[in-house]
């Protein structure tokens, strides 16, 4: 008789030094709370992307989430894209299928936009893309789709980003949205706040920090205590998890 571990669907995200796992306490939580006993969700912790081969042969694996720095560094490992990630060049969920292919996918934009959505009424008509990284992509092609113009901010010197220094007032009157898509803030250095001109915020603005580790960043403290809109990332998360967990059950 095959044990219950053997039938144990096994899900799991794959990244490096990823100990403080969003992904793995929240479907910890979603299997017991729906009572998925056949359900587990692991950390594959890759020092190096090539390890992924491995993980990829091991038994029972029903599908996997894929965070920093490994977004794109998978591609080359999957058979085919959805049309998003594709556009994207990034994955953060790859889909095992029945024929033995594997598929990347881009859930990241979902819980981007719906989450963004639900703080506002009214779109600005530009925003501000704080970091160049892999988290930035889902955030443009939002941007992108919603018709929102916007600028990256680097603090690298980049013909496609606006470099902090060159934040000043005028700048920040004409971008009512900021979205933090940089690990400037999170735990444990949490009082590292990105370089802007923060006594130009008005209660036009809207802070969007992509952040969820401490839940109040001091980006967003700097918003709120100038009556901004502010919002973390906790819902984005939330929201491209259930989004990765549709696609590995469709």
């Amino acid at each position: 008789m095959e044990s219950k571990k053997n039938k144990t669907k096994r899900f799991g995200l794959i990244g490096r030094n990823i100990t403080y796992s969003f992904s793995r306490g929240y479907f910890k939580q979603k299997f017991e709370t729906e009572n998925l006993q056949d359900c587990s969700y692991e950390n594959f912790d890759l020092k190096q992307i090539e390890a992924l081969k491995k993980v990829f042969t091991q038994k029972n694996i029903s599908g996997l989430n894929v965070t920093t720095p490994y977004k794109r560094e998978v591609v080359p490992f999957l058979d085919r894209l959805s049309p998003t990630a594709k556009e994207m060049n990034a994955v953060n969920t790859i889909k095992f299928h029945h024929d033995g292919s594997i598929s990347g996918h881009n859930t990241d934009v979902y819980g981007f936009e719906k989450s963004l959505l639900e703080i506002i009424n009214t779109l600005p008509k530009k925003a501000l893309i704080l970091g160049t990284g892999g988290a930035s992509s889902a955030v443009a092609y939002v941007m992108k789709k919603l018709k929102i113009e916007f600028s990256y901010v680097s603090r690298s010197s980049n013909e496609n980003a606006i470099p902090y220094e060159a934040i000043d007032e005028t700048v920040m009157n004409e971008y009512h949205l900021i979205i933090n898509a940089s690990p400037v803030g999170t735990f444990p250095n949490i009082e590292a706040v990105p370089d802007l001109p923060y006594s130009s915020l008005t209660e036009n603005h809207i802070l969007y920090d992509l952040i969820y580790n401490p839940p109040e960043t001091r980006f967003l403290r700097e918003g709120k205590q100038r009556g901004c809109k502010i919002l973390n990332g906790q819902k984005m998360l939330e929201y491209q998890a259930e989004k990765s967990w549709e696609i590995w059950n469709q």
